[in-house]
């Protein structure tokens, strides 16, 4: 089932969640999955059902993906959990709904609860929901959640309004701010940064929405879905050969990385293992590669700027052809500063914070051969950050769109702004993972 919204704010991230959490307390076998480009909320996904996070995007996956990718990722599990991105109809703009929570629930024919925030309304709450039950037929609205809930007569007058428009009260929420995750400028902030509190909170939140949802309900309704048919998504590579370690910057400051980029590296023959660049002052042993993902670095640019031996360490093995491919904020650890503060330095460029953001779907091609992509390679990717790069005599680009170049890339670095899911273009790994295979057969230099 997919838990939507009228728009954002309406708290389907925390009522997402907390449904996960609460289902999987009942006993059942939860996944979460999060429609969009979104790394921040399958972070809550995974706390509350214990299993890898997982994104549905027909923009970056391709539409014909987005079955198979679901059936890989609910493999073994009793229900489904599939929050939506921003409003349900919202897509990518001036593309009519492409990408939106609505465009995925019709591609898996799956049914919409819709979380709907009713702390300044009463009665036109059942006018709001009548209209989103209506506006698209093929959209199955299947029940109503309500949150930030007064009083039992404000939820009494609500359901009474609801009764005329056939669609079914799930739940009703009372306002709750011990279960409100923090945010900044891009967002929540991600689980990881703050462990401690997410796992005290976690059960709270389960019992907030048990005590407020009827979970027997929204069983009925996930189970109410039609099966999904068409193959599960595998990924495509079947190395036998002897396998190779990549390190894959982790912790809180590097929190966003896509579930299956690591799982297709592992079926062309080579293993993540994860570095924190905060603490760790060192690569794993056998390292042949690394792959540095999104985050948030802005926030912790003192600490890892103070964590030399690993910056060090880094530059480094980079010096000596050790192919590495990074996005946002991996691209922002291998620049020589960060709001002033030196970094890696493996890059000619500083990058400051700046008031605006960058953010939305971009379509890229590569400009030159590179360790991550061929001259000519399209991709779509999502960009998503507030920081600005001052280049200097760097490497080539690493893609370009819109006029414009982005990133460095050469035979052995890619490093860029643009985050890009590889389940939608799995040759990137394969290519990849190919260069560091490479590297990892060249006898150690010096």
């Amino acid at each position: 089932m997919v838990i939507a919204a009228p728009g954002s704010g309406h708290g389907k991230t925390t009522i997402a969640a907390g449904l996960m959490a609460a289902l999987r307390a009942a006993g059942h076998r939860v996944s979460g999955h999060k429609v969009g480009p979104d790394f921040i909320d399958p972070s809550y996904h995974a706390l509350a059902t214990g299993r890898p996070a997982r994104n549905l995007d027909p923009f970056l996956q391709g539409e014909d993906r987005l079955v198979p990718l679901l059936r890989h990722g609910s493999e073994g599990v009793d229900l489904a959990v599939i929050e939506g991105v921003m409003g349900l109809f919202d897509g990518a703009l001036g593309t009519e709904g492409y990408a939106s929570t609505a465009h995925v629930a019709r591609v898996l024919d799956a049914p919409v609860v819709l979380v709907v925030d009713a702390s300044a309304a009463s009665r036109s709450v059942a006018a709001t929901v009548l209209g989103f039950a209506n506006y698209d037929p093929r959209v199955r609205l299947a029940g109503v959640i309500l949150n930030k809930l007064g009083s039992q007569r404000h939820e009494d007058e609500i359901a009474s309004a609801l009764e005329a428009t056939g669609v079914p009260l799930l739940g009703a929420l009372r306002r709750n701010e011990n279960v409100h995750a923090p945010s900044r400028h891009l967002g929540l902030v991600p689980a990881a940064e703050r462990a401690a509190d997410s796992q005290r909170v976690l059960p709270e939140l389960a019992s907030w929405v048990a005590g407020g949802v009827d979970l027997e309900a929204v069983v009925r309704v996930a189970r109410a879905a039609p099966p999904l048919t068409g193959p599960v998504w595998t990924p495509p590579g079947d190395f036998a050969g002897p396998r190779t370690v990549v390190a894959a910057a982790a912790g809180p400051a590097f929190t966003f990385r896509y579930t299956e980029n690591v799982e297709l590296l592992a079926s062309f023959g080579v293993d993540v293992v994860d570095v924190d660049p905060l603490r760790d002052e060192g690569l794993p042993e056998g390292c042949a590669g690394l792959y540095f993902g999104g985050g948030f670095p802005e926030v912790h640019a003192a600490e890892l700027s103070a964590n030399k031996p690993l910056l060090t360490a880094v530059a480094d093995a980079v010096g000596q052809g050790m192919p590495v491919s990074a996005e946002c904020a991996g691209l922002l650890y291998l620049c020589r500063e960060l709001d002033g503060l030196p970094m890696a330095g493996v890059v000619d460029a500083t990058a400051v914070m700046t008031k605006r953001g960058k953010l939305g779907y971009r379509t890229a091609v590569s400009l030159a051969d590179n360790v991550l992509a061929v001259a000519g390679q399209r991709v779509t990717g999502h960009e998503f950050h507030r920081t600005e790069l001052t280049p200097g005599a760097g490497p080539s680009p690493a893609w370009g769109w819109e006029r414009m170049a982005d990133g460095f890339a050469s035979a052995s670095l890619h490093a860029s702004y643009l985050h890009v899911h590889w389940a939608g273009y799995p040759e990137l790994a394969e290519r990849f993972a190919t260069h560091v295979r490479a590297y990892a057969q060249v006898p150690p230099r010096g």
